[in-house]
């Protein structure tokens, strides 16, 4: 997995391109964190995304519900069809603002 991080003025934009799984899913929050308190919103650019475990998704909730407690909005942009399957079958589609 790779990360990529972007500033915009104060929009973060984190592009992660392979797969989040067991492993990788603690990189991901441990960047996610570092950066806390520097941004006002989060885009997660999923264009390279190939694939997401059940660890990703535990990161994605968890870290909404930290934003969502300082009125911070999180948006997950360039889902392909199979992460977008993952989303679905696991009711995440309803619970994370997708675009």
């Amino acid at each position: 997995m790779n990360i990529t991080k972007n500033y915009t003025e104060k929009e973060l934009t984190l592009s992660v391109e392979g797969h989040i799984d067991t492993i990788t899913s603690q990189e991901l929050e441990k960047e996610i964190n570092e950066e806390m308190g520097n941004f006002n919103s989060l885009v997660m650019d999923f264009t390279n995304l190939e694939y997401t475990s059940s660890a990703g998704l535990r990161v994605l909730i968890a870290t909404q519900k930290k934003l969502k407690t300082e009125d911070i909005p999180m948006v997950i942009k360039n889902v392909n069809d199979a992460v977008g399957e993952i989303f679905r079958m696991s009711g995440f589609d309803k619970v994370l603002k997708i675009e």
